[in-house]
Protein backbone atom coordinates (compact mmCIF):
# COMPACT_ATOMS: atom_id res chain seq x y z
CA UNK A 1 0.00 0.00 0.00
CA UNK A 2 1.97 3.41 -1.16
CA UNK A 3 1.41 6.13 0.69
CA UNK A 4 3.07 9.50 0.22
CA UNK A 5 3.78 11.28 3.52
CA UNK A 6 0.38 13.15 4.69
CA UNK A 7 -1.59 10.83 2.80
CA UNK A 8 -3.13 7.95 3.47
CA UNK A 9 -2.37 4.47 2.28
CA UNK A 10 -3.64 3.60 -1.09
CA UNK A 11 -6.17 0.90 -0.92
CA UNK A 12 -7.03 0.38 -4.60
CA UNK A 13 -5.35 1.28 -7.32
CA UNK A 14 -6.28 0.68 -11.21
CA UNK A 15 -3.33 1.33 -13.40
CA UNK A 16 -4.01 1.14 -17.19
CA UNK A 17 -7.19 -0.69 -17.40
CA UNK A 18 -8.46 -2.08 -20.48
CA UNK A 19 -11.51 -4.02 -20.70
CA UNK A 20 -13.41 -5.69 -24.17
CA UNK A 21 -16.32 -7.07 -25.29
CA UNK A 22 -15.15 -9.13 -28.01
CA UNK A 23 -14.37 -6.11 -30.58
CA UNK A 24 -15.60 -3.33 -28.81
CA UNK A 25 -13.28 -2.02 -26.25
CA UNK A 26 -15.43 -0.48 -23.35
CA UNK A 27 -12.27 0.53 -21.12
CA UNK A 28 -9.04 2.17 -22.49
CA UNK A 29 -6.53 2.12 -20.67
CA UNK A 30 -8.00 3.77 -17.08
CA UNK A 31 -5.84 4.23 -14.22
CA UNK A 32 -6.66 5.90 -10.49
CA UNK A 33 -6.48 4.92 -7.03
CA UNK A 34 -8.65 4.99 -4.01
CA UNK A 35 -7.30 5.50 -0.53
CA UNK A 36 -8.44 4.72 2.63
CA UNK A 37 -11.15 7.17 4.20
CA UNK A 38 -11.93 8.53 0.93
CA UNK A 39 -14.90 8.79 -1.10
CA UNK A 40 -14.66 8.72 -4.54
CA UNK A 41 -16.25 9.33 -7.45
CA UNK A 42 -16.66 7.98 -11.02
CA UNK A 43 -19.41 9.84 -13.51
CA UNK A 44 -20.10 9.59 -17.08
CA UNK A 45 -23.07 8.87 -19.12
CA UNK A 46 -24.63 5.87 -19.60
CA UNK A 47 -21.96 3.71 -21.94
CA UNK A 48 -19.32 5.43 -20.47
CA UNK A 49 -17.54 2.43 -18.96
CA UNK A 50 -18.08 2.65 -15.52
CA UNK A 51 -20.02 -0.39 -14.50
CA UNK A 52 -17.45 -2.18 -16.93
CA UNK A 53 -14.70 -0.39 -14.55
CA UNK A 54 -16.26 -1.59 -11.81
CA UNK A 55 -16.65 -5.68 -12.98
CA UNK A 56 -13.33 -5.68 -13.87
CA UNK A 57 -11.81 -4.72 -10.31
CA UNK A 58 -14.31 -7.21 -8.62
CA UNK A 59 -13.80 -9.89 -10.84
CA UNK A 60 -17.07 -10.27 -12.77
CA UNK A 61 -15.43 -9.10 -16.22
CA UNK A 62 -11.72 -10.41 -17.30
CA UNK A 63 -9.68 -7.27 -18.32
CA UNK A 64 -7.32 -6.87 -21.71
CA UNK A 65 -4.93 -5.51 -19.88
CA UNK A 66 -3.80 -3.25 -17.15
CA UNK A 67 -3.01 -4.09 -13.35
CA UNK A 68 -5.51 -4.01 -10.09
CA UNK A 69 -4.13 -3.85 -6.62
CA UNK A 70 -6.31 -4.11 -3.60
CA UNK A 71 -4.20 -3.22 -0.55
CA UNK A 72 -0.42 -3.78 -1.97
CA UNK A 73 -1.02 -7.00 -3.81
CA UNK A 74 -2.56 -7.47 -7.56
CA UNK A 75 -5.89 -9.14 -7.55
CA UNK A 76 -6.33 -9.77 -11.00
CA UNK A 77 -7.77 -12.94 -12.00
CA UNK A 78 -9.42 -13.30 -8.39
CA UNK A 79 -12.85 -14.19 -8.27
CA UNK A 80 -15.94 -11.90 -6.29
CA UNK A 81 -16.24 -14.67 -3.76
CA UNK A 82 -12.48 -14.03 -2.56
CA UNK A 83 -12.04 -10.55 -3.17
CA UNK A 84 -15.50 -9.98 -1.00
CA UNK A 85 -13.25 -12.37 1.44
CA UNK A 86 -10.37 -9.88 1.43
CA UNK A 87 -12.75 -6.95 1.92
CA UNK A 88 -13.58 -5.27 -1.83
CA UNK A 89 -17.44 -5.57 -1.76
CA UNK A 90 -19.72 -4.84 -4.64
CA UNK A 91 -23.59 -3.32 -4.36
CA UNK A 92 -24.31 -4.18 -8.23
CA UNK A 93 -26.34 -1.83 -10.72
CA UNK A 94 -29.74 -3.12 -10.60
CA UNK A 95 -29.36 -3.83 -6.59
CA UNK A 96 -29.02 -7.85 -6.77
CA UNK A 97 -31.08 -9.14 -3.72
CA UNK A 98 -31.77 -12.50 -3.38
CA UNK A 99 -35.79 -11.79 -4.05
CA UNK A 100 -36.86 -15.61 -3.13
CA UNK A 101 -34.95 -15.26 0.38
CA UNK A 102 -36.63 -12.89 3.10
CA UNK A 103 -34.66 -9.87 4.27
CA UNK A 104 -32.62 -11.38 7.03
CA UNK A 105 -32.00 -14.08 4.84
CA UNK A 106 -30.19 -11.56 2.63
CA UNK A 107 -28.24 -10.32 5.36
CA UNK A 108 -27.32 -12.92 6.50
CA UNK A 109 -25.78 -14.40 2.88
CA UNK A 110 -23.63 -10.69 2.95
CA UNK A 111 -21.74 -12.13 6.00
CA UNK A 112 -21.54 -15.77 4.45
CA UNK A 113 -17.30 -14.97 4.21
CA UNK A 114 -17.00 -14.33 7.79
CA UNK A 115 -16.33 -16.53 10.80
CA UNK A 116 -16.86 -14.37 13.73
CA UNK A 117 -19.25 -14.31 16.66
CA UNK A 118 -20.48 -10.55 15.67
CA UNK A 119 -22.67 -10.85 12.93
CA UNK A 120 -26.28 -11.22 14.87
CA UNK A 121 -25.01 -7.60 16.10
CA UNK A 122 -24.34 -6.15 12.89
CA UNK A 123 -26.93 -7.18 11.51
CA UNK A 124 -29.02 -4.82 14.24
CA UNK A 125 -26.85 -2.29 13.18
CA UNK A 126 -28.05 -2.47 9.87
CA UNK A 127 -31.78 -2.61 11.11
CA UNK A 128 -30.71 0.66 13.14
CA UNK A 129 -29.53 2.07 9.93
CA UNK A 130 -32.87 0.92 8.12
CA UNK A 131 -35.52 1.32 10.60
CA UNK A 132 -37.53 -0.26 7.34
CA UNK A 133 -36.02 -3.38 7.02
CA UNK A 134 -36.35 -4.20 10.73
CA UNK A 135 -39.92 -4.06 10.25
CA UNK A 136 -40.21 -6.51 7.46
CA UNK A 137 -37.66 -8.95 8.71
CA UNK A 138 -38.86 -11.88 7.04
CA UNK A 139 -40.89 -10.24 3.73
CA UNK A 140 -39.11 -11.40 0.30
CA UNK A 141 -36.76 -9.50 -0.94
CA UNK A 142 -38.26 -9.84 -4.09
CA UNK A 143 -41.78 -8.10 -3.07
CA UNK A 144 -40.20 -4.79 -1.54
CA UNK A 145 -40.24 -1.65 -3.63
CA UNK A 146 -36.70 -0.74 -5.89
CA UNK A 147 -35.71 1.91 -2.71
CA UNK A 148 -36.29 -1.08 -0.09
CA UNK A 149 -33.90 -3.61 -2.67
CA UNK A 150 -31.35 -0.78 -2.59
CA UNK A 151 -31.46 -0.61 1.00
CA UNK A 152 -30.99 -4.02 1.47
CA UNK A 153 -28.31 -4.56 -0.67
CA UNK A 154 -26.03 -1.72 0.65
CA UNK A 155 -27.32 -3.42 3.98
CA UNK A 156 -25.90 -6.70 2.82
CA UNK A 157 -22.46 -5.44 1.08
CA UNK A 158 -21.89 -4.01 4.98
CA UNK A 159 -22.50 -7.47 6.52
CA UNK A 160 -19.04 -8.22 4.87
CA UNK A 161 -17.29 -5.32 7.02
CA UNK A 162 -15.66 -3.95 3.45
CA UNK A 163 -12.62 -2.26 3.49
CA UNK A 164 -13.59 -0.66 0.03
CA UNK A 165 -17.67 -0.76 -0.88
CA UNK A 166 -18.30 -0.25 -4.40
CA UNK A 167 -21.46 1.52 -5.32
CA UNK A 168 -22.59 0.68 -8.52
CA UNK A 169 -25.77 3.50 -9.50
CA UNK A 170 -27.38 3.49 -5.79
CA UNK A 171 -30.09 5.70 -7.33
CA UNK A 172 -30.94 4.40 -10.65
CA UNK A 173 -34.45 4.12 -11.31
CA UNK A 174 -35.57 5.88 -7.67
CA UNK A 175 -38.04 8.15 -6.19
CA UNK A 176 -36.71 11.49 -5.79
CA UNK A 177 -37.82 10.98 -1.80
CA UNK A 178 -35.56 7.56 -2.09
CA UNK A 179 -32.70 8.89 -3.91
CA UNK A 180 -32.39 11.96 -0.84
CA UNK A 181 -32.26 8.56 1.46
CA UNK A 182 -30.07 6.50 -0.10
CA UNK A 183 -27.04 10.03 -0.79
CA UNK A 184 -27.80 10.33 3.11
CA UNK A 185 -26.70 6.59 3.59
CA UNK A 186 -23.88 7.14 1.39
CA UNK A 187 -22.86 9.64 3.72
CA UNK A 188 -23.46 8.13 6.98
CA UNK A 189 -21.52 5.21 5.51
CA UNK A 190 -18.36 7.19 4.39
CA UNK A 191 -18.00 9.30 7.62
CA UNK A 192 -18.37 6.00 9.71
CA UNK A 193 -14.78 5.34 7.94
CA UNK A 194 -15.45 3.19 5.41
CA UNK A 195 -13.51 3.96 2.31
CA UNK A 196 -16.14 4.05 -1.01
CA UNK A 197 -16.03 4.09 -4.87
CA UNK A 198 -19.11 5.35 -6.04
CA UNK A 199 -20.08 5.03 -9.39
CA UNK A 200 -23.25 7.28 -10.31
CA UNK A 201 -24.82 9.22 -13.28
CA UNK A 202 -26.04 11.39 -10.71
CA UNK A 203 -23.19 13.93 -11.50
CA UNK A 204 -24.13 16.67 -8.83
CA UNK A 205 -24.80 14.28 -6.04
CA UNK A 206 -21.82 11.93 -6.46
CA UNK A 207 -19.69 15.23 -6.58
CA UNK A 208 -20.88 16.62 -3.62
CA UNK A 209 -20.07 13.92 -1.37
CA UNK A 210 -16.51 12.98 -3.12
CA UNK A 211 -13.23 13.66 -2.31
CA UNK A 212 -12.52 13.36 -5.55
CA UNK A 213 -13.93 12.38 -8.97
CA UNK A 214 -13.09 11.18 -12.32
CA UNK A 215 -15.12 11.95 -15.41
CA UNK A 216 -15.36 8.99 -17.95
CA UNK A 217 -16.43 9.51 -21.33
CA UNK A 218 -16.21 6.43 -24.40
CA UNK A 219 -13.86 4.19 -22.15
CA UNK A 220 -11.35 6.89 -21.03
CA UNK A 221 -11.11 9.20 -17.89
CA UNK A 222 -11.37 12.90 -19.31
CA UNK A 223 -11.34 14.82 -16.28
CA UNK A 224 -10.29 14.01 -12.40
CA UNK A 225 -9.88 16.85 -9.87
CA UNK A 226 -11.45 17.32 -6.19
CA UNK A 227 -15.25 16.61 -6.00
CA UNK A 228 -15.86 20.32 -5.37
CA UNK A 229 -13.84 21.28 -7.99
CA UNK A 230 -15.23 19.61 -10.60
CA UNK A 231 -18.62 20.33 -9.46
CA UNK A 232 -18.10 23.81 -10.09
CA UNK A 233 -16.06 23.28 -13.50
CA UNK A 234 -18.41 24.80 -16.31
CA UNK A 235 -17.01 21.70 -18.36
CA UNK A 236 -19.01 19.42 -16.10
CA UNK A 237 -21.95 21.38 -15.51
CA UNK A 238 -22.51 21.85 -19.40
CA UNK A 239 -21.96 18.12 -19.64
CA UNK A 240 -23.72 16.64 -16.61
CA UNK A 241 -25.76 19.07 -14.94
CA UNK A 242 -27.27 21.02 -18.12
CA UNK A 243 -26.08 24.50 -16.81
Amino acid sequence: MASSAGLAPVLLEVSGLKVAYGGIQAVKGVSFEVREGELVSLIGANGAGKTTTLKAITGLQPPAAGEIRFMGRSIRGQGAWDLARQGLVMVPEGRGTFTRMSILENLQMGAFVRRDREIAADIERVFERFPRLKERRHQLAGTMSGGEQQMLAMGRALMARPRVLLLDEPSMGLAPLMVDRIFEVVAEIHAQGTTVLLVEQNASRALALADRGHVMDSGEITMSGAGAELLADPRVRAAYLGQ
